[in-house]
């Protein structure tokens, strides 16, 4: 095993559970809750048949992005898969672009016309979910490389799932970052089940964080329902990236509570099994004990917390449906770039 791969795995096994401040924890409390209201939203406008297409839900998910984000720097970059609204929310993004666009309508990120799959924000450093199993690797390598090449001290962070995790571009983009030291964070987002297939009846490595062991890129297991757990790693990856030491990945072990996409109905795996994960594991529940427990918020700080997400949610909501689609001049714009 190559001697960082060694060094990280053994710092692995003696990491302590990290501490926020009061107001980081508060802080990650409020975006983890805004993703999933929005989430359980977007579920909602989807069975009423607002939003068509595809659309996969992040719930359950929410402190692997948001425990990232808090590590991050304005003109870094985030790529991502389909399950992608949690991410565009947490870099800071409209929840009334991202609904609107969910929805088809013309206030959208898209302009309607992108759906869940073709929403970006060069402003917040997004750079979109990607529908093409493990194909956001690569571009999130070439994010990577531009960083590298102006020496501007920003860092890329590519998040994909552990069903992608074994495509043969995830292994060549491995390779190519280890042999330029691209600034670039690998995520395995490891919520269990590619689509339907258990990752232990999928892949046979049982610890995807040495995904990058034969390239010498380090390599840790994060709890990815402890926010404060996945900040802590996260600025270890940070730090080594702009230090100039090259790549990491980080295998972020989470659960989604719902099917892949809004047309599963994850008969693969059993209620006691959800609801187990929610009852000891929940990220936001985790999150809200820690603020009662042990920085003395009450339960009305935290209300105002709840009540001011779910207004804004209501209101991406309502905004969403209020907006008019898009009109057929709009088809044809925003599908060519003329370059000197």
């Amino acid at each position: 095993m190559p001697q960082a791969t060694e060094a990280a795995t053994k710092r692995r096994g003696k990491a302590k559970a990290p501490s926020l401040s009061r107001d980081e924890m508060l802080r990650a409390y409020r975006d983890m809750l805004l993703i999933r209201r929005f989430e359980e939203k977007a579920g909602q406008l989807y069975g009423m048949g607002l939003i068509g297409g595809f659309c996969h839900l992040y719930i359950g998910q929410e402190a692997v992005v948001v425990g990232m984000q808090m590590c991050l720097k304005p003109g870094d970059q985030v790529i991502t898969s389909y399950r992608d609204h949690g991410h565009m929310l947490a870099t800071g993004m409209e929840a009334r672009g991202v609904m609107a666009e969910l929805t088809g309508r013309i206030g959208g990120y898209s302009k309607g016309k992108g759906g869940s799959m073709h929403m970006f924000s060069r402003e917040k450093g997004f750079y979109g979910g990607h529908g093409i199993v493990g194909a956001q690797v690569s571009l999130g390598n070439g994010l990577a490389f531009a960083n590298w090449y102006r020496q501007d001290g920003r860092v890329a962070v590519t998040y994909f799932g552990e069903g992608a995790s074994n495509q043969g571009q995830v292994f060549e983009s491995l390779n190519l970052a280890a042999l330029f030291k691209l600034p670039c964070i690998f995520i395995i987002e490891n919520n269990k089940y590619g689509m339907g297939t258990s990752v232990d009846r999928a892949s046979a490595s049982r610890d995807l964080s040495q995904n990058g062991a034969p390239w010498g890129i380090p390599g840790e297991q994060v709890n990815g329902m402890d926010v404060a757990s996945v900040r802590e790693a996260g600025e270890r990856a940070v730090a080594h990236c702009r230090a100039g030491k090259g790549p990491y990945l980080l295998e972020m072990k989470t659960y989604r509570y719902r099917g892949h996409s809004m047309s599963d109905p994850a008969k693969y795996r059993t209620r006691e099994e959800v609801q187990k994960m929610r009852e000891t594991s929940d990220c936001i529940e985790t999150a809200r004990k820690a603020l009662l427990d042990d920085f003395g918020v009450t339960e009305a700080d935290l209300k105002v917390i709840d009540d001011e997400v779910k207004a804004i949610v209501q209101d991406s909501a309502d905004f969403a449906q209020e907006s008019p689609e898009p009109p057929e001049s709009e088809l044809m714009t925003d599908i060519l770039v003329e370059a000197n």
